[in-house]
This record gives C-alpha cells, structure tokens and sequence, in this order.
C-alpha cells in the first residue's frame, strides 16, 4: 500500500472512543452532525474516499457506486449485516467488503429473549395502561397473558444469533424446534436440545413462538408470506429481530387484525422506519426502534472491527471479517 494516508469517510456518528481512535489512526472524515447522509452526499462520499465506513442505512447500490472513484478501494460496513450494499457490483469494480460479525450475537439474542417473555405477557398493554393513568388496581382476570415454559420455541435460522436464543430459550423451559439451511452437528443440537425440522412449513404449523434469525437475501425475501403465516396457529407469536424484508408486513399486519395470530414482537421493519400505520395502534404488537444491537459495549466492539479491518488493510493484508462470494 501507498505511504499517503488512506482517506476515510464515515457515514454516522459512532461511538465516541471509536471515533478518537479513528482520528488518531487515519486520515477520517466524521459526519458531526449524525445527520444521514441523503443520496448527493454520499455519492460525493463515495467520489472522494479511498475508505468508506457506512452503516445499515445507507443504500450502497450498483447506482451508487457509479460514483466511486478509482481510489475506493474498501468498504468497511458498520455492522454485520450488508444487505445494504451491492456486494457483487462493489466486487466487481475491485472493492472489497467488510462487516462486523460476531459482536452482537449476545445483545440481539437478549433483546429477542426480552421480546419473547414480554409478547405472550402483555408487558406493553400494562405499560400503556399505567402511562395512561387508567389502571383502577388488581382483577384476578386482568391482563392474563401466557407463560412461555413448555411451549414450542420455532427458531427460524440457526446461526449464531439463532443458537445464542436457543441456548438462553432451553433455560426458561422452551421446547427449542429450529429449521436451517443446514443442519447442525449432532453434538450442538443435543447440547441445545433442539429439533430440526428439514420443512419449514410442517415447522411453523407446530410452533408456539416463532423468532426469526436469517439474513435478508433473495431467497429470503418475504419468506414468511401470506401462505405460510397462515400455517401458524391462531395462538402463535412471532417475533422478528433479524431484518423486516423477511416478513410480508402487510399479510402480518392483516393477520395480527383479525385476530389470526396472537401477536409480535417487532424491531426491524420491511421498510425501515416506515412502518405500516396499521400496526402501530395493536395492543398485540411490540414494536421496538432496531434496538436489538443497541448497547454501549457491542456498538465499540463493531467500531473496533472496524478499524482492525481498515488498518489490516492498509497494511496490505485482506481484512480480517471480509465479505466473499459465499457468504451472499
């Protein structure tokens, strides 16, 4: 690599201590005002860095990266997932792709645990009606939600965010039932106590609970349709920590109304903060603003892969979390 300083744009406000150390290592470009970058300045972005450091919403595409200038050379995502960029094109044109895996599987698998007790329980209802100052005192069939022990645990994608739930799901008595693209190793499942189901569909018509783990692809895309939320028991929740393009949110939403599922447990939309209107107003629905990964200590530890990425790079070496044609 060159001895002139690699140019690093980073998209959002990170963490302080990332962004110090950030300052210290490369020449950076920090966005001050933690305003998202609209499309002409990111373009401009993207025309100037040898470096990017964006985040989930950013929309890295094939349009995008049009702009890219000869010197972009690496993209260094905020996050794991990056189905927020255009991989293959980004490939294409010589830049590699980083993320940062790993870091969050603990926090996305509590908040989809808090998700998981707080649904069936009706934490949000009982949260409403104290804000609200309507409570009038105890009633022995008040808020009468359902306990979580022994029933049915549908893990959809069983990588390790999904084995993380599973893990935390068997010591609150969950009966764990997974379906993946493949199945575990025999050791894993028996130390999880989980069953494998090859078909989706006979799956989800035998679970209680179904919480989705898989990442949004093509072949992901509306997974859960119309057809196969139908397959669910009318007393089944779902909840979705994963990514909201997983879901047909109008089919959900339509079922959640009529009463055909019991309710969700919601942190990731299919159209980012523009959520169905029709869902906000259900007492059955938990919707959370993508917190799943909000802690102090996983958002440094993404920021600090991160910055091993671009410096292993401008090392001359291949980042260390660097996205490759089979993980798409």
């Amino acid at each position: 690599m060159t001895n002139t300083p690699l140019k690093v744009i980073v998209t959002r406000r990170l963490p302080e201590p990332v962004e110090t150390r950030m300052r210290e290592l490369f020449d950076v470009e920090l966005n001050e005002t933690d305003e998202k970058m609209d499309a002409d300045t990111l373009a401009d972005a993207i025309s100037r860095a040898d470096i990017l450091v964006p985040t989930l919403g950013d929309t890295v595409d094939q349009k995008m990266l049009a702009h890219a200038g000869d010197n972009l050379r690496l993209i260094a995502n905020y996050g794991a997932g990056f189905d927020h960029i255009d991989v293959q094109t980004a490939l294409q044109r010589g830049i590699m792709v980083s993320n940062t895996p790993g870091v969050l599987t603990d926090d996305t698998a509590d908040m989809t645990m808090a998700m998981i007790l707080a649904v069936p329980r009706r934490l949000r209802e009982g949260t409403m009606l104290m804000q609200q100052g309507d409570w009038q005192g105890w009633s022995p069939t008040a808020l009468m939600g359902h306990r979580i022990g022994g029933k049915r645990l549908g893990i959809l994608g069983m990588g390790r965010i999904g084995q993380a739930v599973a893990a935390r799901a068997k010591a609150f008595g969950l009966q764990v039932h997974y379906h993946n693209r493949r199945r575990l190793h025999l050791d894993t499942e028996a130390a999880l106590e989980a069953t494998y189901w090859e078909s989706l569909d006979q799956m989800l018509a035998r679970v209680d609970i179904l919480s989705i783990h898989c990442p949004h692809t093509p072949g992901t895309f509306h997974l859960l349709n119309a057809r196969r939320l139908k397959l669910m028991k009318p007393s089944a929740f779902i909840i979705n920590t994963a990514r909201g393009e997983i879901v047909d949110e109008n089919a959900l939403t339509r079922m959640l109304r009529a009463g055909e599922l019991a309710g969700a447990g919601l942190d990731v939309f299919e159209h980012g903060n523009d959520i169905n209107p029709r869902l906000k107003g259900l007492d059955n629905v938990l919707l959370l603003p993508h917190m799943g990964s909000a802690t102090v200590e996983g958002r440094i530890e993404m920021g600090e892969k991160v910055i091993i990425n671009i410096k292993t790079f401008a090392d001359g070496h291949r980042p260390p979390d660097q996205v490759v044609p089979s993980m798409l």
